[in-house]
């Protein structure tokens, strides 16, 4: 084929594109009536819904199903993504704008900060990880779990001779978990440890935090127990999940293993305040039992 006749045949292909798709080279007629387009017109300062208030467990999509009033209870029961409903073979418009919009709240939560004024407004000193930024937080996990010199300094001086407990509250992976919840849980926490006769202690805040930072607090201070309150990892059903770790006799290298931990506190699973009073609890058993994490769990009763 030359050029002149290559030239002809993409002129001609050209040229169909406009024309109505054939089915087996028969005229083409749509399976079913489509709608009409619409034209919305809107004006600057118009109101556009939230998607992402919309509960998730409540919104159904599917049409003219079988058993809907089951499938709504079912539903109820689960933040999952169920009877999104679909619109020929794709998703329908609002399925995808509230994926899209979870997602990218998930996005936001990981690369945006803690307030700076975080710590001082709540009464607490703020310290920080071998991480100097988010990216590096992020990219170098091993930075996130140790402190330099000075740091170490300023947590020396910030908590006063050797805690029974150390509570710890980081930034983690997600900055909206922890002003969403982090002070409401450490309220209720502190509260359920006095009324058992342990002492709360002094707590601090660490930014660009891992987990494993409460491992070398417990080397700087040498207490007993760390119980970190620490921003998780977002997902799509939420961007603002909180989780607590509790480890017994807290130093560098322990093992994953050796911590106990309460995990989906936000809004939509536990409630901060009433998973305060339950970690509260957990640490009077796991200074009893002078345990944390699978060994807890071996002893008979827990």
């Amino acid at each position: 084929m030359n050029k002149q006749e290559l030239t002809a045949m993409v002129a001609e292909i050209l040229s169909t594109m406009d024309a109505p798709p054939m089915v087996k080279a028969g005229e083409y007629h749509a399976a079913a009536p489509q709608p009409e387009a619409k034209q919305t017109h809107y004006q600057d300062g118009d109101f556009v819904p939230d998607v992402t208030a919309l509960d998730l467990r409540k919104l159904y999509l599917t049409e003219n199903p079988e058993n809907g009033e089951k499938y709504r209870k079912m539903k109820e029961r689960t933040p999952a993504r169920l009877g999104s409903g679909k619109a020929g073979p794709r998703y329908k418009t609002l399925t995808m704008l509230r994926f899209r919009a979870d997602h990218a709240a998930a996005q936001d939560a990981v690369f945006s900060q803690v307030p700076e004024d975080f710590a001082a407004k709540n009464g607490m000193v703020e310290v920080q990880t071998r991480c100097h930024d988010k990216d590096e937080y992020l990219t170098r996990p091993d930075h996130g779990r140790c402190f330099d010199e000075e740091n170490q300094k300023k947590i020396r001086a910030a908590i006063p001779g050797t805690p029974r407990v150390q509570i710890v509250v980081g930034d983690g992976l997600s900055s909206a978990a922890i002003t969403a919840n982090a002070m409401d849980c450490l309220e209720s926490l502190k509260e359920g440890l006095k009324l058992k006769g342990i002492d709360p202690g002094t707590p601090i805040f660490v930014r660009y935090c891992r987990v494993g930072a409460g491992d070398a607090i417990g080397d700087v201070t040498g207490c007993e127990l760390v119980c970190m309150l620490v921003g998780e990892r977002p997902g799509l059903v939420t961007d603002k999940s909180m989780s607590a770790y509790i480890t017994y006799k807290p130093r560098t290298g322990v093992s994953e293993s050796a911590r106990t931990v309460v995990s989906n506190i936000h809004a939509q699973g536990t409630p901060a305040v009433e998973a305060g009073a339950h970690i509260a609890g957990l640490i009077e058993t796991i200074l009893k039992k002078q345990v944390s994490g699978v060994g807890l769990h071996m002893e008979a009763g827990v």
